[in-house]
């Protein structure tokens, strides 16, 4: 289960209207193209802030611009198979990309074998320490598909037509070279600890600042969880990173250079993302039927997977381009 947290109420007024809508086994982009269709607008008007898994049983927003004389009633009547509109508010602004805060999830993790006392101490180090924010497997498309086009993108096919389908190789690419770096972080246990020459994030935040030394303030605060380390989303520009921390990420664009001179024609920025990635309100449940059931929150844009990958030894390869 996947509960979408917008991180603000509706305006209770305006030129839109703000529904919370329940789907499974429906993509987001289809439910949005069914809710234009009860509303008789473009899809492209509908707004809705992130992609939820099509196979989870999902709660999220979408926008709909609607006269201020629509009936609310009309509203809470759509529906078809696989997704049921909930609640339907007033709201003055239509739903962008990445306008949600969090994301809640519930997990149960069936058919559980392995060493009990050792898995409790492993939640309880997520708990304290979070995990390293690998990008799931979802980014890399079906089999790694996504990462296999962009790579024959870069190798010179050409670019694909379609916009949309674009920014999902590109993202791939990024990604890619993102998992890299994290991979070697985690391998030298340096992914939770800040490192001479980082390139300090400010959590929940995409800011960050450098940090040629790491004086104990810095060391308490990452403890605490107030800071991260960061990795690259390469593109145009040089990496804010210097000295140990700029190690990883000079091997990886060596051996991307394809991918980031791909990244850089495309005009695609260089930007920072948290190696780590704290996980808020976890708990979890173990039941007799030898499952186990887990609850936590996570910010937008990171991954559920990313958190069973340190669980379970039958998760992705985080060094395979993240294939399932």
């Amino acid at each position: 289960m996947v509960e979408e947290i917008l991180g603000f109420e509706p305006d209770g007024a305006g030129g839109h209207m703000l529904l919370l809508v329940e789907k499974r086994g429906a993509n987001t982009g289809w439910v949005a193209a069914q809710l234009a269709r009860h509303a008789d607008v473009a899809v492209r008007d509908v707004g809705f802030s992130g992609h939820k898994d099509r196979h989870a049983l999902t709660r999220q927003s979408f926008t709909l611009p609607l006269p201020a004389h629509h009936d609310l009633a009309q509203c809470l009547s759509w529906r078809g198979e696989g997704y049921s509109v909930l609640d339907a508010q007033r709201h003055g602004r239509k739903l962008r990309p990445g306008s949600h805060r969090a994301n809640r999830f519930t997990l149960r993790v069936r058919d559980l074998q392995g060493d009990r006392i050792a898995l409790e101490s492993c939640l309880q180090q997520i708990r304290t320490h979070g995990v390293p924010n690998y990008f799931g497997p979802q980014r890399f498309g079906r089999d790694g598909n996504n990462l296999r086009r962009v790579l024959e993108w870069a190798g010179g096919t050409g670019a694909p037509r379609e916009r949309a389908q674009r920014g999902f190789l590109l993202s791939a690419a990024r990604s890619q070279v993102f998992n890299e770096v994290l991979a070697v972080r985690v391998a030298d246990g340096s992914w939770n600890q800040l490192l001479p020459g980082e390139a300090v994030m400010l959590d929940g935040r995409r800011s960050f600042f450098p940090a040629a030394d790491i004086d104990q303030t810095l060391v308490a605060r990452a403890r605490s969880m107030d800071v991260h380390p960061s990795g690259p989303l390469p593109g145009r520009g040089e990496s804010p990173a210097t000295g140990l921390a700029r190690l990883p990420e000079d091997a990886a664009r060596e051996s991307n250079a394809a991918l980031i001179a791909l990244l850089a024609d495309e005009r695609i920025d260089h930007e920072r993302r948290s190696l780590r990635l704290p996980v808020r309100e976890f708990e979890w449940e173990f039941d007799a039927d030898s499952s186990l059931e887990l609850r936590f929150v996570l910010p937008r844009g990171t991954f559920a997977t990313a958190v069973l990958h340190e669980l379970l030894r039958e998760a992705w390869d985080a060094g395979e381009g993240g294939e399932d």
